[in-house]
């Protein structure tokens, strides 16, 4: 990628550090536990948790509040494996708010399975670069224009819901609203707390 996302540092040093499991409550444990030995564990790409088996990205964050984050976990887990969104029309909706977003964890943790589920440089690099992905079906360009739109006005035209709602069928389009905001808020999370 040509862009300045991966391996862009953070937008200042951190402010908060990653918690030692020894250090939590038991509310705090049970989040940490359910993401570092839970299924989620098995399936990431890149490590939940450092050498020390502390929690980290927007993981490490749930654990400040753990009883919206042992919810937010819960979602993040029901959508990725919701059969409504298939798992192409899944990473390229996560990579559009990763790349809108400026979020260097999210494209760093979704880019590998985005490729196994065929996402090509080119499309990849026109997500950066704020362009239309090039060969995607009508179902997955109207994600990403769902998903940019979504994201930069809050507001969606009746004549892109008519399009996608076609295009996705209610179901998926649902879904897919679900994750765009679900992805938008553990980029906002890592945004405010910059975990170390």
């Amino acid at each position: 990628m040509t862009d300045d996302l991966v391996g862009r540092p953070l937008a200042g040093p951190a402010r908060t550090h990653p918690l030692a499991r020894a250090e939590l409550d038991p509310e705090q444990a049970a989040v940490h536990d359910a993401v570092a030995t839970g299924p989620r564990a098995a399936q990431a790409r890149v490590p939940l948790v450092d050498d020390r088996g502390r929690l980290l990205g927007p993981f490490g964050v749930m654990l400040r509040s753990p009883r919206i984050g042992g919810a937010v976990q819960q979602v993040g887990a029901a959508l990725r494996t919701d059969p409504d969104l298939p798992p192409r029309l899944r990473e390229l909706a996560i990579m559009t708010v990763a790349a809108h977003t400026r979020s260097e964890f999210e494209w760093t943790a979704h880019e590998a399975a985005a490729r196994d589920t065929g996402l090509t440089t080119p499309q990849l690099q026109a997500l950066l670069d704020g362009a239309p992905p090039p060969e995607l079906t009508d179902a997955e360009a109207c994600a990403v224009e769902l998903g940019r739109t979504l994201l930069s006005t809050h507001a969606v035209p009746d004549e892109l819901y008519a399009r996608a709602r076609a295009a996705l069928g209610e179901r998926s389009l649902a879904a897919l609203t679900w994750l765009i905001g679900y992805y938008a808020m553990l980029a906002g999370a890592l945004a405010v707390f910059r975990p170390g």
